[in-house]
């Protein structure tokens, strides 16, 4: 099986990478808009079931059509340490503290795909950054123990965890708590990588999130700037801006 071609798609370099800790994994791509927008950073983290082998190059594509289409971009990098679940996380919370006063904008937005739409999930409810408007998951994984008893990834869940998802409860979307800022959910319909049936179970536990369910869609096409349901993601980014300037008024 080839690799879906987003994955290994040529993009454009960053306008800059800049570091937010001392490990070599501790850096962000930085893609900034032509001229100031105000709109809120996007802070994007990439996904690939959490193992060393995917990281934020993949992302690329996807960061500069978000920076072409007016939003500031930091994409992070994290360590993917299997079986220590607790390198991943804190890599996420120090970036979460340190990338949006790096990059002065005016709020933040937590972006994620896949194992990163579990972990800007995990993020929202445990660790928002200062600012936070709001998050969008696009096909995460937040179910662990439903990602575990369907085996997805070939038991990326225990690979990630190195324990059952049952002994890591803390880490685990649907049985945390709720974020105190909105939370959309983009998922396809035809992911066989990622089913549907995960956001929905996030929905059940957290009714207060939105469930954006797109029909013949798959995994790869949230990601791709090129497929039109990449069209989903930025009517996400402008509903949650909309509705933190609502709540100013």
């Amino acid at each position: 099986m080839t690799e879906p071609d987003v994955l290994v798609r040529p993009a454009p370099e960053p306008d800059r990478t800049v570091a937010y800790g001392p490990a070599s994994e501790h850096l962000a791509d930085v893609w900034l808009p032509a001229a100031q927008s105000g709109r809120p950073l996007v802070l994007l983290v990439h996904g690939g079931f959490w193992r060393p082998a995917y990281d934020r190059a993949h992302t690329r594509p996807m960061a500069a059509a978000l920076r072409d289409a007016g939003w500031p971009v930091a994409s992070l990098e994290y360590r993917r340490v299997p079986g220590h679940p607790d390198v991943t996380t804190g890599d996420v919370r120090r970036a979460v503290e340190v990338l949006p006063g790096q990059a002065g904008s005016a709020g933040t937005v937590l972006v994620g795909h896949s194992a990163g739409g579990h972990l800007v999930l995990w993020a929202a409810a445990t660790c928002p950054p200062e600012g936070l408007l709001g998050t969008v998951a696009l096909a995460p994984v937040a179910d662990l123990a439903l990602a575990e008893q369907a085996d997805l990834g070939r038991g990326a869940v225990t690979a990630f965890l190195g324990a059952a998802a049952n002994t890591r409860r803390d880490l685990d979307p649907v049985r945390g708590s709720s974020p105190a800022t909105p939370v959309i959910l983009v998922h396809g319909a035809d992911d066989h990588e990622v089913p549907l049936d995960t956001s929905r179970s996030y929905l059940r536990a957290h009714p207060a999130a939105s469930l954006d369910e797109l029909p013949a869609t798959g995994h790869y096409e949230l990601i791709d700037p090129l497929a039109p349901a990449f069209a989903r993601l930025l009517n996400a980014l402008d509903l949650l801006t909309r509705q933190d300037k609502k709540n100013t008024l």
